[in-house]
C-alpha cells in the first residue's frame, strides 16, 4: 500500500518551477562569492584553511584558481537553470561545493550544509523532465509526471531542517530573549532599522517567533486551510533575515521550497501559463526501487540521528561545539574571546617568538579564537611548520571565551602540550575544561563577537 503511495504519479510542475529558481540561485551563490569579495577573504587570504578534519588534501587552489573554480561552479548552476545536461551539471556543482565546504570552517554555515544535501538530492529527481534543454534536444526525455515520493523526500528535509532549529532554540539564553538582544546588537549601526532593533520587545517577539515559525512553519502549510497564512508569514520572516542577517540565498531558497505545498493548478496558472497538466492514474514501480528506499530510508536516519549526538557527548556543546556542525543549530550563540599561543623549544627548554596573526586572516582569527577543533588544528599546522625548520616544540594554549555575553572562562587546559594531544572524533575531548555555563554571571554584550 506504501509503495503505491510512494509511487504514484503525480503532476511535475512544482518540481519543474523549483528546478529553475534552484539553479538560478545556485547561480548566484557561486558568481556572488566572486563579486563580493567572499572567495578573496576565505579562501585566498591567509596561508591555508581549516578544512574538515582527515580532509588535509582540500585546500584552495593556487593563484586565481578560486576565481576560475567559482566561475565553473555558477556555469554548472546556469546549465542546472536552463536543464542542460541536467544530472552531470546538478552532480558537478555538488562536488565542487562539497569539496569547497569541507576545505574551510572559517566561514562555517549551515545553510551551506544544507545546500549540499539539496545538490544531492536534486541529482536524484527527474527535474529535467519538461521546459529543459535536455528535452529539446531528446524529446523522449518529456514528461509531464513524477512520482510521489519527490514531494515526500523534499518536505521531509525541511521539516527536518525546521524542527530541529526550533528545538535547538529551547535554551536559558534564547528563552530569556538576551541571545536575540545579543544578534540585534551586533546590528545597532544598520540604516533605519537599527535603533528599533534594540527595543527589549522586539528581541522577544524575535526569540519566540524564531521558536513557533521553525516549529510550525512545514505543518501550517500542509494544511490547506493556513497554508495562504503561512506562506504570507514566511516571506515576511524570510525577508527579514535577508536584510538582517545577510545569509545569502537561503531566505530565497526556503521561499521557492514553498512550491511544493500548492496545488499543480495554483503553479501553473502562475509560472507555466496553464497550458499542461497532468491528469492520468497511474503508478509506475522502477525494476530495482527496493535498494533506493533502502538508500533514502539510511539517509534519513541519519539526517534524524545527526543533530542529537550532542547529547551523547560530555558537556555542553555551546561550550565545546562537539556535535555543533551538521545539527542545525542556526544563529543560537554569540561566541567571543581571547586566545595566546606558547611556543617552547623542547631541545633548550626556551620559549620561542611566534606571532599567529601573521598566519592567519582577520576571518580565520575570529574564529581560532572559540572553536576547539580549530585550535588543536592550527597547533599541529604550527607543529609541522617548525618540524621543518627542524625543531621539536611544544605548543600550550591560553585560551578564554565567554558566551552570549557571560564571563571569560579558560577553555583549554593551559598545561597540556597541544602537540600530544589527540583529536576525539565522535567523543569527548578531555583536553577541554568543563563547562562553566551553568554558574556563570551575565556581563553587558562582549565586543569582539561570532555568529553562528
Amino acid at each position: 500500500m506504501l509503495n503505491k503511495w510512494l509511487f504514484k504519479q503525480v503532476d511535475n510542475s512544482a518540481l519543474i518551477v523549483f528546478r529553475v529558481l534552484f539553479g538560478f540561485l545556485i547561480t548566484v551563490e557561486a558568481w556572488g562569492a566572486i563579486a563580493t569579495g567572499w572567495v578573496k577573504e576565505t579562501l585566498l587570504e591567509g596561508d591555508f584553511t581549516f578544512n574538515f578534519i582527515g580532509l588535509d588534501f582540500l585546500q584552495p587552489l593556487p593563484g586565481d584558481g578560486m576565481y576560475y573554480y567559482y566561475a565553473i561552479m555558477g556555469l554548472f548552476g546556469v546549465f542546472v537553470m536552463l536543464g542542460l545536461k541536467y544530472r552531470f551539471s546538478v552532480l558537478a556543482y555538488a562536488v565542487m561545493w562539497s569539496a569547497v565546504y569541507l576545505m574551510q570552517k572559517s566561514s562555517y554555515n549551515n545553510h551551506y550544509y544544507l545546500l549540499m544535501l539539496l545538490l544531492g538530492i536534486m541529482a536524484c529527481l527527474p527535474a529535467h523532465r519538461y521546459l529543459s534543454l535536455d528535452v529539446k534536444y531528446n524529446p523522449k526525455l518529456k514528461k509531464l509526471s513524477m512520482p510521489r515520493w519527490v514531494y515526500v523526500i523534499i518536505i521531509a528535509q525541511l521539516w527536518i531542517v525546521y524542527t530541529y532549529a526550533s528545538i535547538a532554540k529551547l535554551y536559558p539564553d534564547w528563552l530569556d530573549a538576551s541571545m536575540a538582544g545579543e544578534l540585534m546588537e551586533a546590528r545597532k549601526n544598520y540604516w533605519l532599522v537599527g535603533d528599533f532593533l534594540q527595543q527589549k520587545w522586539v528581541h522577544w517577539c524575535i526569540a519566540y517567533f524564531g521558536i513557533l515559525f521553525d516549529g510550525l512553519i512545514i505543518p501550517a502549510l500542509l494544511y490547506k486551510p493556513t497554508r495562504k497564512m503561512a506562506f504570507i508569514i514566511s516571506i515576511f520572516f524570510h525577508l527579514f533575515n535577508s536584510f538582517i542577517f545577510h545569509i545569502g540565498i537561503f531566505p530565497y531558497m526556503s521561499l521557492a521550497f514553498t512550491l511544493f505545498f500548492f496545488p499543480p493548478e495554483t503553479i501553473q496558472r502562475i509560472f507555466l501559463q496553464g497550458k499542461r497538466l497532468y491528469t492520468k492514474n497511474e503508478i509506475i514501480r522502477p525494476k530495482h526501487y527496493k535498494p533506493a528506499l533502502v538508500c533514502f530510508i539510511i539517509y534519513f536516519l541519519i539526517q534524524i540521528g545527526l543533530p542529537l549526538r550532542h547529547w551523547v557527548i560530555q558537556d555542553d556543546v555551546l561550550w565545546t561545539e562537539e556535535g555543533h556542525r551538521l545539527s542545525w543549530r542556526m544563529m543560537l550563540r554569540s561566541k567571543g574571546g581571547r586566545i595566546s599561543f606558547k611556543v617552547v623549544d623542547k631541545a633548550t627548554g626556551l620559549e620561542l617568538p611566534f606571532n599567529y596573526r601573521k598566519m592567519l586572516s582577520r576571518k580565520q582569527q575570529r574564529a581560532i579564537g572559540a572553536k576547539p577543533d580549530v585550535i588543536w588544528q592550527f597547533c599541529q599546522r604550527v607543529k609541522n611548520d617548525f618540524a621543518k625548520k627542524g625543531k621539536d616544540v611544544a605548543i600550550y594554549v591560553d585560551c578564554k571565551i565567554r558566551i552570549n555575553g557571560g564571563d571569560l572562562n579558560t577553555l583549554i587546559d593551559p598545561k597540556v602540550d597541544m602537540t600530544t594531544a589527540k583529536w576525539d572524533y565522535f567523543w569527548h575531548n578531555e583536553w577541554l575544561l568543563p563547562s562553566p555555563l551553568d554558574k556563570e554571571i551575565k556581563k553587558p554584550p562582549y565586543s569582539r563577537v561570532s555568529f553562528e
